[in-house]
């Protein structure tokens, strides 16, 4: 992988591993988590994950009433990556409560993860 950040590369080999992502959705299956940028004024963030783990990790206090969720690499890459960019909406990859995460736009996800379906 020709990408230098580490957070990102672990994120890749995860998914590519388990073909699908994690994100937070609430009980109504109505809405997912989004939150602010710590980067970017006015722009928001949707956490992703790699793991079930990490993802249910998050499940506490504000976010006690959402539940993990995956998302399979398919679905991501046909529907959810053209209408958070078309947003500007962030992607938080493996998300840390309190701490600077890596914020990616959705089309450099988006070609990192079809790289690695080229391999």
């Amino acid at each position: 992988m020709t990408n230098s950040d580490p957070i990102l590369d672990t994120f890749i080999n995860n998914v590519k591993e388990q073909q699908r992502v994690w994100g937070l959705q609430d009980e109504a299956k109505e809405g997912w988590v989004v939150c602010d940028s710590a980067e970017f004024e006015n722009t928001d963030v949707m956490p992703l994950w790699s793991n079930e783990t990490q993802a249910k990790s998050h499940c506490t206090e504000e976010w006690a009433d959402y539940q993990a969720v995956s998302i399979s690499v398919e679905s991501l890459l046909e529907e959810w990556i053209s209408d958070l960019n078309d947003d500007g909406v962030l992607i938080g990859v493996n998300w840390i409560e309190n701490q600077t995460c890596l914020e990616i736009d959705p089309i450099e996800l988006a070609t990192a993860l079809v790289k690695i379906e080229a391999e």
